[in-house]
């Protein structure tokens, strides 16, 4: 074991294998956009009529309402079980939701099945970022942080690539296999984050997962746990609900910046894209089939996404959300020109068939390096361990809210102002959302929460956490 450089292999395989969970919430963001089209064909279906257009717009955003749901109990169970148990028991809704796909005989299935992903969705996304936060160290937090996005998108391309071709009885079959594997490896290899197991009073085994964690003998690892404890003590005594964010400057602009930035994200039209991407593709009337746009959309994704824990260290966290945000603005807005063209003037748009896709593997490539990833790692970093929880379960709410309203209501919105006015609208959203960054986010790479809070006003040189 070394003395001076750590070995951060087993923390890299830990991060895998809680980020399976990631995974997992792919697969169903993924579900909708092969499934609806096969739910859409009496033939493939296996019901026995076609949904409507009103059933359609139920089955994508029955995820994104419920996912507002989750993170209230998840924020909860995270601090009473810990944050391995909850993301264990939040993976579990998932087995139910495809078993119950396997056998639908109704449209209900599908409503209580993207319901209950909808669920594991919430409470995966506001304990995963913390875990992974808790057990990283200062300098691959943000690299460790990006994971997420990068197995979310595996997982969508693991619904695009499969989805298309298989039944919809197979397919389910298939996803329950994911969220029982991790299950077996989550449970039976990886540690439970040590911050958690100090504030249950757990000194010894805090100590040998810090040990396992950080690849450092016992005596370096004691040291670092010693000024965990300390800082674990401090927030303990001064435990803080919801409200009491409001009462710290740095807390109140701690908590504007992480639900602005999921905001954002939401109001970019991802959940649009990612849900509904083979109907777009078809209604564009691109000239490859629509499947395979999605397939290649999948791989764009994986690609963009490894990229960013690599210039996640390099470029800061700050340029990359300014980069995403105008790299999305301008994509949307050439897919907006796009549906001028040929739904508002009726013009013959067959030599541009390729505009739509490009647009899209722009859109998707800047989303990834930034706005995609990025705001669950800042939200990860930004807030003491006494209201963390709170804060990690408000901003993912308010991220969910605004995609079922998104989700649902995209549908009508393009009914009154047609697609060009919806991706316009997106054009405008993404634009702002750069503003804001340059703005109002600081630069977190490389910093933990004490100097993370100093820098935006809130705790002072002594890194008090007393609110």
């Amino acid at each position: 074991m070394p003395t001076s450089k750590p070995d951060r292999t087993f923390l890299y395989i830990a991060a895998c294998v809680a980020n399976l969970a990631s995974f997992i919430c792919g697969t169903s963001f993924g579900w909708s956009s092969p499934e609806i089209p096969l739910l859409k064909n009496v033939t493939t279906s296996p019901l026995d009529y076609e949904i409507t257009t009103s059933e359609e717009g139920w089955i994508g955003s029955f995820l994104p309402l419920a996912a507002a749901i989750g993170p209230l109990g998840g924020g909860v169970l995270a601090d009473v079980i810990g944050r391995k148990t909850t993301l264990l028991v939040g993976t579990i809704p998932f087995i139910v939701a495809y078993i119950l796909n396997v056998f639908a005989t109704s449209v209900l299935f599908f409503y209580v099945s993207r319901f209950l992903c909808g669920l594991a969705v919430g409470i995966i996304f506001t304990t995963l970022p913390m875990y992974i936060g808790e057990i990283a160290d200062d300098e691959c937090r943000g690299s460790l942080g990006s994971f997420m996005q990068l197995f979310i998108v595996i997982g969508l391309l693991f619904s695009y690539a499969l989805g298309p071709y298989m039944s919809i009885f197979l397919f389910n079959i298939i996803l329950i296999v994911p969220p029982v594997l991790f299950l077996l490896l989550f449970f039976f290899f990886i540690p439970e984050s040590p911050y958690f197991l100090l504030q249950a009073g757990k000194i010894n085994e805090a100590l040998g997962a810090s040990i396992r964690l950080r690849g450092m003998n016992k005596s370096m690892v004691s040291k670092e746990l010693e000024v965990m404890k300390v800082q674990v003590e401090q927030e303990q005594k001064n435990k803080g609900s919801f409200f009491d964010i409001f009462k710290s400057k740095g807390l109140r602009k701690a908590i504007m910046i992480s639900v602005g930035l999921v905001t954002w994200q939401q109001l970019s039209g991802i959940n649009i894209v990612l849900f509904f991407a083979q109907s777009i593709f078809t209604d564009a009337g691109v000239s490859l089939a629509p499947e395979l746009c999605t397939i290649i959309i999948g791989i764009v994704q994986i690609f963009a996404s490894g990229c960013t824990p690599l210039l996640v260290e390099r470029w800061g966290k700050r340029f990359l959300l300014i980069l995403s945000a105008i790299g999305m603005g301008i994509a949307q807005g050439v897919l907006a020109f796009f549906f001028y063209l040929k739904d508002d003037q009726k013009s013959d748009v067959s030599s541009l068939g390729w505009l739509p896709i490009l647009s899209l593997i722009v859109y998707i490539i800047t989303y990834c390096l930034g706005f995609g990833p990025i705001p669950w790692a800042v939200m990860g970093e930004l807030f003491p361990g006494n209201v963390k929880s709170v804060a990690s379960s408000a901003t993912a709410s308010m991220c969910w809210i605004l995609g079922f309203l998104v989700t649902n209501y995209f549908g009508i919105l393009t009914g009154l102002i047609g697609k060009s006015g919806c991706f316009g609208m997106f054009t405008a959203c993404c634009f702002i959302a750069a503003a804001f960054v340059y703005k109002y986010v600081p630069e977190t790479t490389g910093k933990n929460v004490h100097e993370i809070q100093y820098l935006l006003g809130g705790l002072g040189r002594r890194l008090s956490f007393q609110l």
